[in-house]
């Protein structure tokens, strides 16, 4: 016979962000829980609401199986005395294991014999099982917790009421003080108390009392109601801001949706600032036509947590408080609009950046500078110097508006619109808009050249500077967000196809710093962060490129001595690509005993052909040669490795003909330092002794 469980954990109105993600981890404990115990289950679910987190299990074991454990005692010259007698030690075994001598056995482990007994193991019932749930509920992670009353655990929010029921019988389980029993909760102001008579019942009664507690289900409700509300209107549907989505569907237990108005003299306001105000802070989804122009409409919809009792004072209360929102919104942007850019940034100078750092007038001008060394890699892109200059000391100038101190979210939009408005060039506008981009590991990319260069010159400029006064990320701690803005480094630098040294970029940038402390302490962690920014291009490679599973490739590539970041990402993509190729296991063979010989090289030792001995020497020395005016050219990644392949016969003819470790010294340190010429070429493409071959 097969059970059906019901856990819930009842919680004061807990916050949106992250429900989603503490829901599936309370499944997976549960499901594992189960697991670890020997308990098979046919299905499992999670739900969530504001106020509740709970786990559906159908088809659970009754119990587990009982099992025999065969369990080892002393050796057998322990157990058993010169005259063949059972010793203390044998009887005092046995009998801790509650098994007598006579069961025992010996068996032989690592050449010696020990005692073994069979112990009988009793399987737990799955109500046993489920009251050591509590360990694993207490810990859930969160990404806030509290602390309530003078109780000393932490948890998302207050715990109030808990359900563990086993079938129709309540399970003996407790959560901080709160003792489980078969009452639920309906919603706050709608519903009442629910009496759950089965596990089985869980979601009918609930919804009795108006709750849904299937999160999927309760999206899609939202999906239905937002859609049919759009069709009858004529206006185009706005699911997909799906973040927007997910946070309403976290906000409600019985979503009703609905749509209001505002004033049409508000339209007047950037249409940015309007959806921030509606999405971010109202959380409203913004109404446009449905049709080619998708123009914005003096309309919103919202969801409300409850059922359409009252919607028409609801509605009027959610577009009294939006009307309050957009009417400091217009205030703001029309005081804005009255102040140049000039003297915008006049203001600069007088707002902190960081206090070890300098101002925000300060990273403008080391903005800008970076940007001049950046620019000529983008050799496609009409860049030129006046308009780098223009945009980079003006890139912060929407720091001190009015408008961006209320919607912070859109710091560089409200540039590019300001900019535009007081007219600056397209392309410094576009650039300015987009001088913030990616704003996640996975965002939106910037799509102009200048915009790229307002990028990488703002997130390298921020990664040094922190670095450089010892602000460097550890463990979860990143308050400046400085992972994120290397991984944006590495996104704009493979997506605009740049070819350019890290390394050499920050030497540049370092000759122009002016303080002598500044510039030591970037020259000190140089290599920190060349590093720092190769770690994000290994979780580029694994989660972008889809090299997850190539280890030895990602580990291959960033062990080498190149820091072209656009070089490092395509070397990977090639070796990954030719581990299936015929030669590749020859080609990786020959050049990792070229690596390791190549280590005992003497660096002093000039490599001589008259000290050539065989032919096979001057083969490869001639390749060798070729191979240099080759790569001279400007190969492709690909190219280059073809090149290298074909070292690998005459690399293999090379070792099968001549003694590379010879007696004679000067005869040795040449071969050696033929090798060392090789490798200095295939150490700046990867690290060929990384790479697992098969």
């Amino acid at each position: 016979m097969s059970h059906s469980f019901l856990l819930e954990i009842g919680l004061e109105e807990m916050p949106a962000k992250g429900l989603q993600s503490v829901m599936n981890e309370l499944e997976k404990r549960i499901g594992n829980h189960f697991t670890e115990n020997s308990l098979s289950f046919e299905t499992i679910q999670a739900f969530s609401t504001p106020r509740r987190l709970a786990v559906y299990v159908t088809g659970l074991d009754e119990g587990q199986a009982d099992r025999t454990e065969s369990v080892k005692g002393p050796a057998k010259r322990i157990a058993v005395d010169d005259e063949g007698n059972w010793t203390k030690a044998a009887i005092g075994f046995t009998k801790g294991q509650k098994a007598s001598l006579e069961d025992s056995v010996f068996k032989e482990v690592k050449g010696e014999d020990y005692l073994f007994v069979s112990k009988h193991i009793p399987g737990k019932s799955a109500g046993e099982v489920v009251k050591e749930l509590t360990p694993k509920l207490s810990s859930l992670p969160f990404a806030v917790s509290m602390k309530w009353g003078n109780h000393p655990y932490r948890y998302i929010r207050p715990v109030h009421w808990l359900v563990a029921l086993l079938d129709d019988t309540v399970v003996d389980l407790s959560l901080f003080d709160v003792t489980a029993s078969n009452e639920s909760r309906g919603h706050r102001f709608l519903g009442n108390a629910v009496t759950l008579s089965h596990a089985d019942d869980y979601q009918t009664a609930l919804e009795k009392e108006w709750v849904i507690a299937d999160r999927a289900r309760r999206q899609d409700l939202i999906k239905e109601q937002i859609t049919d509300l759009c069709e009858t209107n004529s206006w185009k549907n706005p699911l997909d801001n799906q973040s927007l989505l997910e946070e309403v569907t976290d906000l409600v237990e019985y979503p009703t949706a609905f749509y209001g108005s505002f004033d049409e003299a508000f339209l007047s306001v950037p249409e940015s600032v309007l959806e921030t105000a509606m999405a971010d802070h109202q959380r409203y989804f913004p109404v446009r036509r449905d049709n080619d122009t998708a123009e914005f409409l003096p309309y919103f919809i919202a969801v409300r947590n409850g059922n359409d009792q009252a919607i028409e004072q609801v509605r009027k209360g959610n577009e009294k408080v939006l009307s309050a929102r957009l009417a400091d919104a217009a205030f703001f942007y029309d005081e804005d609009k009255k102040v140049s850019i000039d003297a915008f940034v006049e203001k600069l100078k007088y707002v902190s950046f960081h206090e070890k750092i300098g101002s925000l007038f300060d990273k403008q001008v080391r903005l800008t500078n970076i940007a001049q060394l950046i620019a000529p890699y983008f050799e496609q892109a009409e860049l030129n110097a006046d308009a780098i200059e223009r945009a980079g000391m003006m890139a912060k100038f929407d720091l001190v508006t009015q408008t961006v101190n209320e919607f912070t979210s859109l710091q560089g939009e409200i540039a590019g619109i300001f900019a535009r408005e007081r007219n600056e060039s397209d392309q410094i506008a576009d650039a300015l808009a987009e001088q913030y981009l990616p704003k996640s590991m996975e965002g939106p990319l910037p799509q102009t050249a200048l915009g790229a260069v307002l990028s990488l010159s703002d997130k390298l400029d921020s990664l040094l500077s922190f670095f450089a006064v010892d602000m460097i990320p550890s463990g979860s701690n990143d308050p400046f967000a400085l992972r994120r803005q290397a991984m944006g480094i590495v996104r704009i630098i493979e997506a605009f196809n740049l070819n350019l040294s890290i390394g050499q970029l920050i030497d540049a940038i370092n000759e122009q710093t002016e303080s002598i402390e500044q510039k030591a302490a970037i020259a000190q962690k140089k290599e920190v962060v060349i590093q720092f920014i190769k770690d994000r291009v290994d979780q580029y490679l694994s989660l972008e490129a889809g090299l997850d599973k190539d280890h030895d490739v990602r580990k291959a590539v960033l062990t080498s001595s190149q820091d072209d970041l656009n070089t490092v990402i395509e070397t990977a993509k090639v070796l990954a690509e030719e581990k299936s190729a015929s030669r590749f296991k020859a080609v990786v063979e020959s050049l990792t005993r070229v690596s390791n010989l190549a280590a005992k090289a003497d660096s002093e030792t000039v490599l001589s052909s008259q000290l050539f001995e065989t032919e096979s020497e001057k083969t490869l020395y001639e390749a060798v040669l070729k191979m240099e005016a080759l790569l001279e050219n400007g190969l492709t990644v690909k190219e280059k490795w073809s090149v290298l392949a074909d070292l690998h016969p005459l690399i293999d003819d090379f070792f099968e003909s001549n003694m590379v470790m010879a007696d004679n010294d000067a005869i040795r340190l040449n071969r050696l330092a033929l090798l060392n010429r090789i490798d200095s070429v295939t150490s700046d493409f990867a690290q060929f002794n990384e790479l697992v071959i098969k």
